[in-house]
């Protein structure tokens, strides 16, 4: 895996760019990790540099061959049509081999469904970069990135490995930062659906919600 940045001082990363956020990714471009990921049937080399223009996420999860990743990763599979309908692509991410990703393929009926890359985050820079690694285990924490079409990451979830995610609710978060992303004036409120109304910020709605 190898990544094209500007080094940073101060930071062990390999390349980072820091914004005003106090540490947070949020508003930052990540690099252009390259990764080799099992996808259609086959080993390739995915480039982060290929997804410019798209939306898309990285989904880490923990491990091959264990119990919650396969109920999330299936649940994705079963969605991803929906994803791909509004544009967004979904790259999962684990610590394992591509070569592993494969073996799980071929013996779960749950991650036989999985069409999207399944990145192999071997050598731990993804994940050491998003700060998702759990150094003394070697594996990700369940970690959600959100990335624009600039390369931007909109929106970050990182939950304990005993905690699965809802793909339902990744689509909604989606479709809420490609709206503001298309409609700069307007913000989305709490548990905002496509097709709700928004709120449109300015010193008439302070106190009035």
């Amino acid at each position: 895996m190898t990544t094209e940045n500007n080094m940073c001082d101060g930071c062990d990363c390999g390349g980072c760019d820091i914004n005003d956020y106090s540490g947070s990714l949020i508003g930052t471009e990540i690099p252009n990790f390259t990764l080799p990921v099992y996808v259609d049937g086959k080993i390739k080399t995915l480039s982060l540099a290929d997804y410019k223009d798209k939306w898309y996420v990285l989904f880490f999860y923990p491990a091959d061959f264990t119990f919650v990743c396969p109920t999330e990763l299936e649940e994705l599979a079963n969605m991803y049509e929906q994803f791909k309908t509004i544009g967004c692509e979904i790259i999962s991410v684990s610590t394992d081999t591509a070569y592993a990703h494969k073996a799980w393929q071929d013996v779960s009926p749950a991650i036989k469904k999985v069409t999207y890359p399944m990145a192999s985050d071997a050598n731990h820079q993804l994940s050491t970069y998003c700060n998702v690694l759990i150094s003394e285990e070697g594996m990700a924490l369940r970690g959600t990135f959100i990335v624009n079409p600039d390369g931007i990451i909109k929106s970050m979830e990182v939950n304990d490995n005993s905690i699965g995610r809802s793909a339902k609710e990744l689509l909604r978060k989606v479709k809420a930062a490609q709206f503001v992303s298309n409609h700069g004036d307007q913000v989305c409120p709490a548990s905002w659906e496509e097709g709700d109304e928004t709120l449109t910020p300015g010193v008439e709605l302070v106190g009035k919600i």
